[in-house]
């Protein structure tokens, strides 16, 4: 009786150790998703759900050793009961439990779920038992198709997304060509400096000259201005005399004559 006591006492200590340790981790935890939110990186909290999961797996090993007797056997019986505050108790559950009284002990030395729960487990267990074998093993592969297409499913989908990270993008341009356009804007690399046939070079390089200008303003009358030669004559009057003061440049008044003109263009 002694060594099964003593054994008991050493999976008590055992099983306690661990149950403080996985406390401490869960605390741990919580507290940074309250308080470190701001700055928690996913890694974080991969270490942490680790870290939970190893502890749990070992208590697991603590309970499903040869060594460990059956809890399940042990009886725990409260020997006093009383409505006083209990400082041990406080203490010894960090002040979850204040007294231990008639109200606390169902709760706490309850070895059955609740009233409730427990008629909802008979409600499916009945429920359960009503489905033929036949009826259960079809819904079961079923089940298990849908669970299968899932999957390959997902599984097609991450290799498309892998193969397709993998993939260079296709180029859908030229970047010799995209310079070339940027350094012709920008500096004017690359335009020649043309100038149509039949304009005189007493211009300066790149603007027209004062043949241009006749050449132009002679087609601007032989289009709008057919049968009007007294208003042909006045326009080129015009042009000379504005050539002759600003060389290379339009002056105001061939605007101002050329719309006078356009609005009787069929003038006989």
């Amino acid at each position: 009786v002694q060594r099964e006591e003593k054994q008991l006492e050493a999976s008590l200590d055992a099983l306690l150790s661990q149950v403080a340790d996985l406390k401490n981790s869960l605390g741990s935890f919580i507290y940074k998703l309250e308080n470190e939110y701001d700055r928690l990186t996913w890694p974080s909290v991969l270490d942490s759900f680790a870290l939970l999961s190893g502890q749990l797996n070992t208590l697991n090993k603590v309970l499903k050793h040869e060594k460990t007797p059956l809890f399940r056997n042990q009886v725990i019986i409260p020997l006093v009961l009383s409505p006083d505050r209990d400082e041990d108790l406080m203490r010894q559950t960090e002040g979850r439990v204040p007294v231990f009284s008639h109200e606390v002990v169902p709760d706490h030395l309850r070895t059955k779920p609740d009233p409730e729960v427990e008629e909802q487990e008979k409600q499916l267990t009945t429920d359960a038992a009503r489905i033929g074998a036949d009826v259960a093993q079809k819904q079961i592969q079923s089940l298990n198709k849908m669970c299968s297409n899932l999957l390959e499913k997902i599984s097609k989908e991450e290799r498309e997304s892998e193969s397709g990270g993998l993939r260079p993008n296709k180029q859908t341009f030229n970047p010799a060509d995209t310079n070339a356009l940027v350094a012709a804007v920008a500096f004017g690399k690359g335009l020649s400096n043309w100038r149509p046939s039949g304009s005189s070079g007493s211009g300066q390089p790149g603007q027209p000259g004062t043949g241009t200008i006749l050449a132009g303003a002679s087609g601007l009358q032989q289009v709008q201005m057919t049968g009007a030669p007294s208003q042909q004559q006045s326009i080129l009057s015009g042009v000379q005399m504005a050539q002759a003061g600003q060389p290379g440049k339009m002056p105001s008044g061939i605007k101002t004559n050329i719309k006078s003109a356009s609005l009787h263009p069929y003038q006989r």
